[in-house]
């Protein structure tokens, strides 16, 4: 086991969500570190001055960011065929930019100077119409079924609903609403939120996805 990748993750962060899904989905087997964010181990840090997650730690290199962790995994095996929908890239870039950018001052206003949350939710709303518009008839963004655009951009509008449900769940959107349904009740998402032991306070590591390492094969 010890020949694995090691990937470092925190389990509520939507970076880290999607890219375990793209691991999970590709089933290629990785040697996860539960992290916590405010207290990040030395070695993570080491590997990734960053301080962000998702982290791999391969044998000649090191891979940071979540869309290139799920590229990673998905150009060894897309079993559904995500990278099949190749222009996605505007979609999730409008979404890791402007809409993260909004999601951050709704939901966590108070870190932000002088950030009003209701005019950070009516502008994150409307990334929230575009995509309901583009679920219109179909049951994921892209068609009949799910690709990397769908697992990279539901991780962060599950955020948004989090920040005010009942205020979500009564908007306008019954397209974004249905779509965010399915994937949150999906066995693959479902995989992938299991609680692991912190590694830095424990030791240890588990087989991801699914099994914890035999200790003594680390």
């Amino acid at each position: 086991m010890t020949d694995l990748p090691i990937l470092y993750s925190f389990r509520r962060c939507p970076y880290a969500m999607r890219g375990r899904m793209a691991i999970a989905v590709s089933d290629i087997p990785v040697r996860l570190r539960e992290i916590l964010l405010r207290d990040k181990p030395d070695e993570m840090i080491e590997a990734s001055p960053k301080g962000t997650v998702p982290v791999i730690v391969l044998s000649d290199r090191v891979i940071d960011e979540s869309i290139d962790v799920m590229h990673w995994a998905l150009e060894q095996n897309d079993p559904e065929g995500w990278l099949a929908a190749q222009d996605t890239k505007d979609l999730i870039g409008e979404n890791d930019g402007p809409f993260k950018h909004h999601l951050d001052r709704y939901k966590y206003s108070t870190r932000y100077e002088d950030a009003d949350a209701e005019e950070h939710r009516a502008e994150g709303f409307k990334f929230l119409q575009k995509l309901d518009a583009q679920l219109a008839g179909a049951d994921y963004l892209y068609g009949a079924s799910r690709t990397l655009a769908d697992i990279a951009i539901f991780p962060f509008v599950r955020q948004f609903r989090i920040a005010d449900m009942e205020w979500f769940d009564a908007a306008p959107i019954p397209n974004v609403q249905r779509w965010l349904k399915t994937l949150m009740e999906s066995d693959l998402f479902k995989s992938v939120m299991d609680k692991y032991p912190l590694w830095k306070e424990t030791g240890e590591e588990f087989a991801f996805p699914n099994s914890r390492l035999d200790p003594e094969s680390m």
